[in-house]
């Protein structure tokens, strides 16, 4: 089931945040030659504070990456988890990493078989306990599971987005009028708890998209009126508009609470785009997103990708 394979991931993934702590077992010494070293960089964004903004680009698989079978915290689980995948699991982290660790630090993952090193830096830092590592507490649980449904984009696209929420202290995520001003189209919101198997769901935080508009992050704002049908999300859960669920935000920029299914889930967050990242039909560039045809929809965009063969 997905919500299995869900909860075998992150098992899996939660003691890479306590390598750098000292809190996991000590690990094998790398191999000679000395070994490569791979780091994820994070993009500047043009001299804006990074505050809540961000990089989303993490595939779905990325979501419900099979994590086999992982009980317990021991490094020798996420190694062996690890090297199922390498690429995969390297694409995963660099998310986990950027959601839960602070600006500034990073995280180091060495494979014993291979000496190859990975460095993860930190950017959010919502889970400030899980990342010195203890424990994940129910709230850091929550508030990584919706930033990692916050950075997945079903094209796998380095889109930049704006995260605003609460981390799993409650402090609200720092952001600037020039945040709100570059990433000034609302977007969507996201809950749930990966780690205890519930999902994460996604709902939609402004207007239905245009018939011409499109997004490489359509699980958020609807398609076509409000027909959110022809969209892949899974494993992201669609739930329609946030406020159907959640509770606003006095500020009235995001969310701090949203109840689904009988579970409330305290710690959602609310993204934001910029509007260059919302592609429109007639602007002569034939996006991913859009397809060959004879008409002005994003699906049928003879304008910039011309008829069909």
């Amino acid at each position: 089931m997905q919500a299995s394979r869900f909860k075998q991931t992150f098992r899996a993934l939660m003691p890479v945040l306590c390598l750098a702590a000292g809190c996991g077992p000590v690990e094998a010494e790398p191999p000679a030659p000395p070994p490569a070293h791979q780091e994820e960089a994070i993009e500047d964004l043009n001299g804006l504070s990074f505050n809540g903004l961000s990089f989303n680009g993490l595939s779905f698989n990325g979501l419900s990456f099979n994590g086999l079978s992982f009980s317990g915290l021991s490094s020798s689980a996420f190694n062996t988890w690890f090297q199922t995948n390498p690429a995969m699991a390297n694409l995963v982290m660099r998310y986990v990493v950027r959601c839960a660790v602070p600006a500034g630090q990073t995280r180091t993952y060495t494979e014993p078989s291979t000496g190859q090193q990975y460095t993860w830096p930190g950017s959010l830092g919502l889970a400030p306990g899980w990342a010195s590592g203890q424990l994940p507490t129910l709230e850091e649980q929550q508030v990584v599971s919706a930033c990692l449904g916050a950075h997945a984009n079903r094209l796998a696209e380095e889109v930049s987005i704006s995260v605003l929420g609460r981390d799993a202290a409650a402090t609200p995520i720092s952001f600037t009028a020039d945040e709100l001003a570059s990433h000034s189209r609302r977007e969507s919101c996201f809950f749930g708890n990966l780690f205890s198997g519930q999902g994460i769901f996604v709902g939609s935080d402004r207007e239905p998209l245009g018939p011409g508009e499109s997004t490489s992050r359509a699980c958020g704002p609807l398609l076509n009126g409000g027909s959110e049908s022809s969209t892949p999300c899974a494993p992201l859960t669609y739930v329609g508009a946030c406020t159907t669920y959640c509770t606003l935000d006095a500020s009235g920029l995001y969310f701090t609470s949203c109840t689904y299914n009988g579970t409330t889930y305290h710690r959602p967050l609310t993204t934001r785009l910029r509007v260059q990242d919302v592609h429109v039909c007639g602007d002569t560039v034939c996006q991913a997103t859009e397809r060959c045809g004879t008409s002005n929809r994003y699906d049928n965009c003879g304008l910039d990708c011309r008829s069909c063969p």
